[in-house]
Parts: C-alpha cells; structure tokens; sequence
C-alpha cells in the first residue's frame, strides 16, 4: 500500500473514531496531494518520496504558523496547528540526529571527491535527493559549508 492509500484508510479510522482534529489534518493532506496529482505537467500519480516532500512542507508551514500564533499570543490556534504539524509528522521517517547527518554527509563528501567551497554544489545535489525526508535542506546546507570550509 502506498502512502496515498495508507492516508485514505488513516481518514476513514478517523472517522469511525470520532477524531476531529487528526480528520482535519488528514483531509488537508488529502487536499494537497490531489492538487498535485491533478496540475497541469503532472503524470496523475505520485511516488511515496514526492508525498513524503509534500507533508515535509505542510509540517514546516504548520510549524512557522504555530510560532507566529504563538508570538500574537494567540494559544487557541497555537494548539490546532500544533496537533496538525504532530499528525504530519507521524508520515515522516524520523530525522537524522546532528551526529547520524555529520556522518551522511562525509560519506557524500568523500564519495564526490569534494575538496573546497567551489564543489558544494555536487556536494548539495546528492545530499538533497539521498537525505530528503530525513533532515532539513537549511541544516543539511549549514553542515556542508562547514564541512568543506
């Protein structure tokens, strides 16, 4: 079963269990990956790892709404987004730790050859597709320049 699929079945327990905000959470996935399923360039089909990078997002967006939310002094609407952003986040693999990406990038580096700042580029290409899902693209960014520097 597919991701698409497994978010389907997710929103019908959902609704057997009466589970309003987890319902809300899901149907807005559901939401946005028939958006881009249906636009224009797109096959009508989408891999796990293309849904993976979709939720990716509406949990970084959850989470950029909930500090400004939380900034206004606004906790009523802090907590909603914050329950949305838990539900994503259940679809994702779990996040390398600072040691586990340290380690994945110098493997990346020395695979490539990689030896100063004019090679980060290379470095970028192959650790944004391999790590995607896994880590943050601003951390994996921050690490690299550090570690070629």
């Amino acid at each position: 079963m597919n991701l698409f699929d497994q978010i389907n079945e997710d929103i019908k327990s959902a609704m057997k269990s009466r589970e309003k905000e987890k319902l809300e959470a899901l149907r807005g996935i559901k939401k946005v990956l028939l958006e881009a399923k249906t636009a224009t360039g797109s096959t009508g089909e989408l891999s796990d790892q293309e849904v993976l990078k979709i939720i990716q997002k509406l949990a970084k967006q959850g989470k950029d709404s909930a500090n400004i939310y939380k900034e206004q002094g606004r906790e009523d609407l802090y907590q909603q987004e914050i329950t949305q952003v838990e539900v994503f986040e259940s679809y994702l693999p779990s996040m390398l730790s600072d040691e586990e990406l340290t380690k994945a990038i110098q493997q990346i580096i020395q695979q490539t050859g990689a030896s100063g700042m004019k090679d980060m580029g290379k470095v970028m290409g192959i650790a944004s597709k391999s790590l995607a899902g896994q880590a943050d693209g601003k951390d994996i960014a921050e690490k690299v320049k550090k570690m070629l520097n």
